[in-house]
């Protein structure tokens, strides 16, 4: 029951990570930007969704239409009014200037909201689920097939639209893109404002279950890290498994040595991946 139970909870939080995870390889794949300030949009979608169930009555599942939005927008104009003047610049200069615009989304969420740990409590309670003593909370099997349900959508605006297959164009050769008559500024844009809406959509979802505040910004774009690593860079499904093999190697690094090193032991896989395999378990050329 106990090693059951370990695999339905890395199942349910495999899908948040990789929902955490895909805006981010979005942006990296595309844009060839190391965007540190995706955490910081993760939590400031949480507080977005604590501030419409507390003040308004908003349910977590309503405030996803308006967080996407929302933080596509703030997303585009970001990337349009700031990145794209150093776009073309070494990585070097993307990476400083995303790690200052983090420092000054933190720290202004700090001023706002303070550092206090908040939690998104429904009421009433949605219940859980049990089966054979596996117990499952209603809300997080809703999370996840909400994450699930967000991701398959970034998969079919890559495969279907028009949009999406210009970002794969993009992505495998600029130039190229740029012959056939694709307007590589907006198709960057629209790439982060995708990115930053699947980060504040996920931020709402993770509300759910985990504890808010802006000191856990670091955590979340370590994890995000993490599963592009280890998934693949370039890949939808990857981040997926990817997430479902963090969360899996967490929760038994929980169970058998402490949650205290459940983290350690991710980047511990981390730095194998990185010598073993580099393109991750699902990593290819184009996103899928």
């Amino acid at each position: 029951m106990l090693a059951a139970q370990v695999l339905i909870n890395a199942l349910v939080l495999g899908c948040l990570y990789a929902c955490i995870a895909i805006g981010f390889s979005l942006v990296w794949g595309v844009l060839n930007v190391i965007n540190l300030i995706h955490g910081s949009f993760i939590v400031l979608g949480a507080y977005l969704a604590w501030g419409l169930y507390q003040s308004l009555h908003i349910s977590p599942w309503y405030a996803l239409a308006i967080a996407a939005p929302l933080f596509f927008a703030f997303g585009y104009l970001i990337q349009r009014l700031i990145l794209n003047r150093v776009i073309t610049a070494p990585v070097l200069v993307t990476l400083t200037l995303t790690f200052g615009l983090d420092l000054i989304l933190n720290n202004a969420m700090i001023y706002y909201f303070k550092a206090d740990y908040r939690k998104l409590t429904l009421t009433p309670p949605m219940g859980s689920i049990s089966l054979f003593d596996v117990v499952v909370p209603v809300d997080r099997l809703i999370a996840t097939a909400s994450a699930l349900a967000l991701t398959g959508l970034l998969y079919l605006i890559l495969r279907r639209l028009r949009v999406g297959r210009a970002i794969v164009a993009v992505r495998l050769d600029r130039d190229a893109a740029t012959l056939m008559g694709v307007d590589v500024n907006s198709i960057y844009a629209i790439a982060f404002g995708l990115g930053a809406a699947l980060a504040g959509c996920a931020g709402v979802l993770m509300a759910l279950i985990f504890p808010i505040s802006p000191l856990t910004s670091t955590a979340y774009l370590g994890k995000a890290f993490v599963v592009c690593v280890l998934g693949g860079l370039g890949s939808v499904s990857g981040a997926l498994a990817g997430g479902i093999l963090l969360a899996l190697i967490e929760g038994i690094g929980s169970t058998l040595i402490g949650p205290a090193h459940a983290t350690t032991l991710s980047f511990v896989l981390l730095i194998i991946f990185l010598i073993v395999r580099p393109q991750g378990l699902l990593g290819r050329k184009g996103f899928e």
